[in-house]
């Protein structure tokens, strides 16, 4: 069994909650006047979109994608297809959530990738932004939950050794050898 990580609290559930809402708000403006697809960038995606996708009404479809950079480790590479979007994107507008934009690589790549299958256009969510100047990419998401510092963060879908991505608030390691 292991133990939780030496980190600290850094978005309470009550941040967390109140940007999904603000999110939400933004997304059902597109949803209610746009053939939307709601596309999940899994595997980190995966909890701000059901938590988003529970806060929306209306006609829009639902897909996933998945991309990896870290395969585990904490440090990221280029991104590989797992799974790419399966949905019909031709015309249509893809709302394209993620938890963290940190470099932007990810987010430009599936995106761009979105875009190539035919998508209209491409809106991108994110729960949270890094804050620092090592952005990759000219890429930035239409949506951004908060923001937090440039520190190896988990919960609410960004993991931690493969672990903790189903915690409502968001933690940062104290030391990144943890």
């Amino acid at each position: 069994m292991l133990t939780f990580p030496d980190a600290e609290l850094v978005a309470d559930s009550g941040t967390v909650d109140e940007a999904y809402r603000r999110l939400a708000t933004e997304l059902q403006r597109v949803i209610d006047h746009h053939d939307c697809v709601l596309m999940g960038v899994m595997l980190g995606g995966m909890i701000p979109t059901a938590r988003l996708a529970g806060l929306l009404q209306g006609d829009y479809g639902m897909d996933y994608c998945q991309v990896s950079r870290y395969r585990g480790t904490e440090q990221g590479g280029m991104p590989e297809w797992l799974q790419p979007p399966r949905a019909d994107l031709k015309g249509r507008i893809v709302l394209l959530v993620d938890d963290i934009f940190d470099e932007g690589i990810t987010l430009e790549y599936v995106a761009s990738a979105c875009k190539a299958l035919g998508a209209e256009r491409v809106i991108s969510t994110v729960l949270v932004r890094k804050r620092h100047d090592r952005v990759a990419t000219t890429y930035r998401p239409d949506f951004v939950g908060f923001e937090v510092d440039d520190r190896y963060v988990f919960g609410c879908g960004m993991d931690y050794r493969h672990r903790w991505r189903h915690l409502n608030e968001i933690y940062a390691l104290r030391d990144l050898n943890s």
